[in-house]
């Protein structure tokens, strides 16, 4: 099993681009994406975000792809 922080809480599938949001959170660029296309929330919490500006988590990838060819 994967650990959770590789799982988007949108898709609920293991990330392979993610991305940090406003609210601190990782989420798959394209689900977080077309989620801030029509709200600006957080999917998690719902409260509203202060920036709908997306951030790659390039950490969190590289540990994803570690975990992923150690399989």
């Amino acid at each position: 099993e994967p650990p959770d922080d590789f799982i988007c809480p949108i898709t609920t599938e293991i990330m392979s681009d993610p991305v940090v949001a406003a609210d601190g959170q990782s989420y798959e660029r394209s689900a977080i994406e077309r989620w801030l296309a029509t709200k600006s929330t957080s999917p998690l919490t719902s409260a509203e975000l202060e920036s709908k500006g997306l951030f790659p988590n390039h950490s969190l990838r590289r540990m994803i792809r570690l975990w992923q060819e150690q399989r």
